[in-house]
């Protein structure tokens, strides 16, 4: 249902850090000239721990509206509380995306007994498409291919976004259940392929959507060759991206690019200004500056 490269978008702010509307929907707009094969709002990427619930509805109301059903939209739904999982998900439906991206809960350390019911109270809540994110290194949590399995008995459970880090974990998913994988690390997309996972839900996309969907379309036409060398020139962009903690790199990039201002929230800070060097480099480099 999912697959191909789904860009996990950011949340633009305006200099006094309000959600900058046209520049949400001029996002959208260039993604989807872009050949993405879906997005994904209000995920980690686009600073959902820091959005009201009320900025979060119109966040995903908004990019519904600016997709205009010509890609799909996965919300991100998730929440360490799963009440408020439940609420975001039926908000989700309602607002008419096309599925929702739930997290494991953080802080809370649930078990994986807790994990399986947490996600199969909010599968049971709506019957919207839900695609699992596994991503331990923010969750201090890690969701276990066999819980994975026990999830995905509910048949709204469609995928995982698997961003642990492990390209074991890629092959443990494969082997335990009939989910779709999704790479949750750019840089990790292309072998996850070669693994197995059907795409990625990218930050990198924001940036540089079209050679990242063509690296994903030629592996999986077999043209591995010129999948690699796409790769190639992708890597150090998929380095810098992360050379402080997401989003503030590639919001700083987007500001480079002339594509927004580059605030962030608090607790986030503006990059520094040693890594805006390292990463304007890396952009004039490839080719993604004007």
């Amino acid at each position: 249902m999912f697959e191909g490269v789904i860009a996990a978008i950011v949340t633009p702010f305006r200099e006094d850090g309000s959600i900058d509307g046209k520049g949400l929907a001029d996002l959208v707009e260039f993604l989807v000239g872009s050949k993405v094969d879906g997005i994904v709002p209000c995920g980690t990427t686009g600073e959902s721990a820091t959005l009201t619930h009320d900025e979060h509805r119109t966040v995903v109301s908004a990019v519904v509206e600016a997709a205009r059903r010509r890609v799909p939209v996965i919300a991100g739904t998730g929440s360490n509380s799963t009440a408020e999982a439940v609420a975001l998900t039926r908000f989700a439906q309602d607002a008419g995306a096309d599925g929702a991206l739930v997290i494991t809960p953080y802080y809370n350390r649930p078990s994986q007994e807790g994990l399986y019911r947490h996600f199969k109270a909010v599968a049971d809540a709506s019957p919207l498409p839900i695609v699992l994110y596994d991503v331990p290194s923010r969750t201090a949590c890690h969701l276990e291919p066999e819980t994975a399995a026990r999830i995905a008995e509910s048949k709204n459970v469609v995928a995982i976004k698997e961003a642990s880090g492990s390209l074991d974990a890629v092959s443990r998913l494969r082997a335990a259940t009939s989910l779709s994988i999704l790479s949750g690390d750019d840089s990790l997309t292309l072998p996850a392929l070669a693994l197995g996972a059907v795409g990625v839900v990218s930050v990198a996309a924001n940036v540089a959507p079209a050679p990242l969907v063509e690296m994903v379309k030629r592996f999986r036409a077999g043209d591995t060759r010129r999948a690699l060398e796409l790769h190639d020139r992708l890597f150090p962009l998929f380095r810098a991206l992360f050379v402080e903690t997401n989003p503030v790199p590639v919001k700083t990039a987007l500001r480079l690019m002339g594509r927004g201002t580059g605030v962030v929230r608090l607790p986030l800070a503006p990059l520094s200004p040693q890594n805006e060097e390292r990463l304007r480099a890396v952009l004039a480099e490839g080719g993604f500056l004007a």
